[in-house]
């Protein structure tokens, strides 16, 4: 099933203060959306998560998509194996079929099976997919994981989470701050942050998340990080382009690519883990050829792109950059020992 994508005035204020029917929108939204949001606290006052034998660390968030979950999960599978652990990853498989528990294999497994995040994530540590987690946990578990970095998963109360990060991005924030459907929130800001051990701004902080988080809680450490592109990328600049991109907002990767110096010639934007057929790309890419152009997409979008088309397509990565990298690892470092188990 192909999704919608996520509606305009969730993250642009201005355009729901001049779009009165943007503005009736969400008014008319926000009553389901507090029921939503009292739901999933709810779920947290009445569920007693189970403990592990070994750690758990969750990279989540409290938007529907675009934070940069990704990039933070490998960059910490990074750090935690160069201080000494064995990491594995624990994913639901976000638009795959593959129930699991099940150790994802790169040649044996499709993004239809298993979802784009997952075939990302193992080429750094062994992933599991997992609908359900304390399954997934402990068969991760069983393999000779010695910690467990879950891929999302924040709001999902079935784990004891010994270490809890919530990423934002700094452009977009907390978007219009209401839960969905009226906004892009999984939950209400404040009960999202009485459960996270810390917060993680991706990239300049124009949303003033530092500030909204510290109204809140003052003692919420606060780390930064920034996305940078990979050096292996195909060379951009001066060059004509034909992106695409379906990820949570895709005007991210379009920013992205012209920031890299690229002559955007066209761009589609689809909905996040957007199924792609040969049809929804091919016209695209007679177009991007008789231009003489580079038709560039995700890394995510890549693994999802058919087989037929993927040799006409060239894949633009980026990676996680701390400001601080040691204080990530210490704090973490820190949650795992003051750990009851």
């Amino acid at each position: 099933m192909k999704k919608m994508q996520a509606p305009a005035f969730w993250y642009d204020a201005a355009q729901e203060k001049k779009d009165w029917r943007a503005r009736l929108t969400a008014r008319l939204l926000a009553p389901a959306g507090r029921v939503y949001a009292w739901a999933v606290r709810q779920r947290f006052d009445f569920y007693y998560p189970v403990p592990l034998a070994r750690p758990v660390v969750c990279v989540g968030n409290l938007v529907t998509g675009g934070a940069g979950k990704t990039p933070v999960v490998l960059s910490l599978v990074g750090l935690l194996q160069d201080a000494g652990y064995n990491p594995h990853i624990l994913t639901r498989g976000y638009g795959g079929t593959e129930p699991g528990p099940l150790q994802v294999s790169p040649g044996r497994d499709t993004a239809a099976d298993v979802g784009d995040e997952a075939l990302l994530l193992v080429e750094s540590a062994p992933t599991w997919v997992s609908q359900n987690r304390p399954l997934g946990a402990q068969a991760a578990i069983d393999s000779g994981a010695t910690l467990i970095i879950m891929d999302d998963g924040f709001q999902n109360p079935s784990i004891y989470k010994d270490a809890a990060l919530l990423v934002i991005d700094g452009a977009s924030g907390f978007g219009n701050g209401k839960p969905m459907p009226a906004g892009p929130l999984r939950e209400n800001v404040a009960d999202g942050l009485s459960r996270a051990d810390a917060v993680v701004i991706i990239g300049e902080d124009k949303a003033g998340v530092a500030e909204k988080v510290a109204a809140i809680d003052p003692a919420m450490p606060v780390l930064r990080a920034s996305v940078k592109p990979d050096a292996g990328n195909p060379p951009l600049f001066g060059k004509p382009v034909f992106g695409f991109a379906g990820i949570g907002r895709p005007e991210k990767f379009r920013d992205t690519l012209i920031a890299a110096g690229a002559m955007l010639e066209d761009w589609k934007s689809f909905p996040d883990h957007y199924a792609y057929g040969v049809d929804d790309l091919k016209d695209f890419i007679d177009a991007a050829r008789k231009k003489n152009a580079l038709v560039v997409t995700t890394a995510k979008d890549y693994v999802r792109v058919p087989e037929a088309l993927r040799e006409s397509v060239q894949k633009f990565t980026v990676s996680l950059v701390w400001q601080e990298p040691a204080a990530a690892l210490r704090l973490i470092e820190n949650c795992l020992q003051k750990s009851p188990l």
